[in-house]
């Protein structure tokens, strides 16, 4: 959530901030109203619990016979002092409700949706083929990496199987991106991807895309969509010590995502699937740092993008494309060659302090007061990058390179279409 006070100081910034998001600016004037409700309800409130208090006194000192008509008093001032902290209560959880909904003020970002996004960079060059090249499926059943046909057997669509070295490729992205994660002062976490409902809306998933969530009724837990849920969670209601630098995570385990009201979009082959693995780094760190932090982030993602060797652009996504937590954010996008066209396979969010004062995570600055901290997130692999990396190292015959950096873990140096 953001800050109130900021909201009350620069009411302008939050209101072009929801108009770049293509949100109503007038939820930033509701807000407003509440929260001056809300502190004239606490003054008066704690005005009549004074003079109740002050009552108190004078009926103790007040002469026998002037005692009943001050208990009369009294009981209509108790009255009054419930009524009032009833309606304090109200005006307290209509601010709450409304701050829930404000998405997080956006720094930098263009304005509009998801086509409005501004690409920043091109690394590398899209391979050219003198023959026209598989997609990613063709090739993993081929080469005996993907089953999809018993993965939907096994579990309806959008569920596989990856088999062999495709289960090796996979395992070794993953503990190539840990190794790097780990020698760049991460520490490197295998967090629960089962969370409570209230990690969940701390970190901003149950919003817009609550549909897309696993919901456990009867044990009122979620299935993660990314590490990121756990490891914002995993300091909540603390005070860290962020005197030394920033706190740095990379956690690895499995995802799950409904993919609710995609039906139709990329039914083909593990770009859009219900599991996956992923490696997701999380930092926190003082709010000035966040944008240097975020740049780090985006550094990580470079070099483990270069390691398996695809090119990529990276673009600065708009506003209302951004999600609520986020205030700025960078995906890169990884060249694929059966669709002539760039898809994403990491991002790295800057989400200032908005998760962090949702979860009450905080650390004390320079004069011991308490502040919150800020965090950000950034992929560092997952299950969606075999699709780039099968695709642009594929060969005439079927075959698959292996990225160099990738066959201590794989054990072969090209992939043989299955016998």
């Amino acid at each position: 959530m953001i800050d109130l006070r900021f909201l009350r100081d620069h009411p302008d910034i939050v209101r072009d901030s929801q108009r770049t998001r293509g949100e109503d600016p007038a939820l930033v004037d509701r807000l407003l109203a509440a929260d001056a409700a809300r502190r004239e309800s606490i003054a008066a409130a704690d005005a009549l619990r004074a003079e109740q208090k002050s009552f108190g006194k004078e009926i103790g000192a007040a002469a026998k016979e002037d005692r009943p008509a001050m208990m009369a008093r009294a009981k209509e001032l108790s009255e009054r002092v419930k009524a009032a902290e009833a309606a304090q209560k109200a005006a307290a959880a209509e601010v709450d409700e409304l701050q829930l909904r404000l998405g997080n003020v956006v720094e930098g970002a263009p304005a509009g949706g998801e086509e409005d996004f501004i690409v920043l960079e091109h690394v590398g060059e899209p391979p050219e083929f003198d023959f026209e090249p598989k997609d990613h499926l063709d090739l993993g059943e081929s080469l005996g990496l993907i089953d999809m046909e018993r993965g939907a057997k096994v579990s309806g669509s959008r569920f596989y199987f990856l088999t062999g070295a495709g289960a090796l490729l996979q395992l070794g992205l993953m503990q190539l991106a840990a190794q790097k994660a780990v020698a760049a002062g991460f520490r490197l976490m295998i967090p629960p991807v089962l969370v409570r409902p209230e990690t969940m809306r701390g970190t901003g998933f149950l919003g817009a895309h609550a549909d897309e969530i696993y919901y456990l009724q009867e044990d009122d837990l979620y299935l993660v969509g990314t590490s990121e849920v756990a490891l914002a969670g995993y300091h909540a209601d603390e005070i860290i010590d962020l005197s030394a630098g920033p706190r740095r995570y990379a956690g690895w385990s499995s995802c799950f995502r409904r993919e609710a009201g995609s039906y139709g979009k990329d039914t083909r082959g593990i770009l859009r699937v219900h599991q996956f693995d992923k490696l997701e780094m999380f930092s926190y760190c003082l709010p000035e740092q966040a944008a240097e932090e975020h740049r780090r982030l985006l550094d990580m993602e470079r070099e483990m993008l270069a390691a398996v060797e695809v090119p990529y652009r990276i673009i600065d996504v708009a506003g209302g494309d951004l999600g609520s937590s986020a205030a700025r954010k960078f995906d890169t996008e990884a060249w694929v060659p059966s669709q002539g066209t760039y898809r994403e396979l990491t991002s790295t969010s800057n989400c200032t302090t908005f998760q962090a004062r949702r979860l009450r995570t905080r650390y004390r600055d320079a004069e011991g007061k308490t502040r919150f901290a800020a965090t950000l997130n950034g992929t560092l692999a997952t299950t969606r990058w075999l699709v780039a990396i099968l695709e642009n190292h594929q060969r005439p015959d079927g075959s698959v390179v292996v990225p160099e950096a990738l066959r201590p873990f794989v054990g072969h140096e090209i992939l043989e279409p299955a016998k």
